[in-house]
């Protein structure tokens, strides 16, 4: 190849990355702009929401929106702020996917290590989970969570997260274990090793990037579900999403852009802080996922 045309394919490649980083810029700054915008209303006063720029900086940021967001904010007839509601949500939260992450790979070890007659039939039916719309399981839900005891409340709310989870953290970890080398296994039967002792001592252990994966899916669908908590809960019991969208479709008094701008934040906040932490790992975990599998 002569210098010319070194020099004209050297230039392209040049041409063609800056043209990509401009793309990647700008579809950044799209996706970045909802929050930029929920951030900015939330800091501004009612007065310079309804007279300025909805893209403008705050010229007197404040927090009196937030502060108001979080323990004034009238939802329904209590004024009493979205703290309860959010912390309703943790407590969701956290032992959905808990119980969920458990329970998927005990299914995935039993399905890959343990396999029994039938066991690829077990597997498509779990897969097939995955693919029920929400709003076929409602009334076989509330079937279910009447007989138990549990409607309208956390615990209900629990019950349905996990259930609803099952087949996809089942098919992260069997896939995931499908290419645990079964040597191991073995050999940790020859030494004496029971079923639990082997799931405990050798496959969690080593399941840290699949185990990443899966909370973040799971914890990113339940605290965002709406559909879910606006069925099964009710008054004092919702979720943060469901508080959120009865404060802001209230149609009384004053509309408090800012307030609920700042509720939206408080909504987000969880979701971003689990991807700006562990973002990284759900990649990676992703990836020896695909690797292995």
């Amino acid at each position: 190849m002569s210098a010319t045309q070194e020099t004209v394919s050297a230039g392209g490649a040049r041409t063609a990355r800056y043209f990509i980083y401009a793309a990647l810029i700008i579809l950044a700054l799209v996706y970045l702009l909802p929050l930029y915008v929920m951030l900015s209303t939330s800091l501004k006063s009612l007065d310079e929401i309804r007279g300025g720029d909805m893209l403008a900086p705050p010229r007197d940021p404040s927090v009196a929106a937030w502060v108001r967001a979080w323990g004034e904010a009238c939802i329904g007839v209590s004024c009493v702020g979205i703290k309860g509601y959010f912390w309703n949500s943790i407590k969701m939260v956290v032992p959905a996917v808990l119980i969920s992450t458990l329970l998927g790979a005990l299914n995935g070890y039993v399905l890959t290590k343990w396999r029994f007659p039938g066991h690829k039939l077990v597997f498509g039916m779990m897969l097939f989970a995955c693919f029920i719309p929400f709003q076929a399981v409602l009334i076989p839900m509330a079937r279910v969570l009447g007989t138990f005891g549990l409607s309208n409340s956390t615990a209900g709310l629990v019950l349905v997260h996990v259930i609803y989870g099952l087949g996809f953290t089942t098919l992260f970890f069997r896939n995931y274990y499908e290419a645990f080398p079964d040597e191991l296994v073995k050999a940790a039967m020859i030494d004496g090793a029971g079923f639990f002792r082997i799931f405990w001592r050798i496959l969690l252990p080593s399941s840290g990037p699949i185990i990443v994966v899966t909370i973040i899916y799971q914890f990113t669908n339940i605290w965002n579900d709406f559909l879910f908590g606006v069925s099964f809960s009710s008054g004092t019991s919702s979720p943060m999403t469901v508080a959120l969208n009865n404060l802001v479709a209230s149609s009384t008094g004053v509309k408090e852009y800012n307030v609920d701008m700042a509720a939206a934040v408080f909504a987000a906040l969880p979701t971003l802080f689990v991807y700006v932490v562990a973002g990284r790992y759900f990649v990676r975990g992703l990836m020896a996922g695909a690797v292995k599998g």
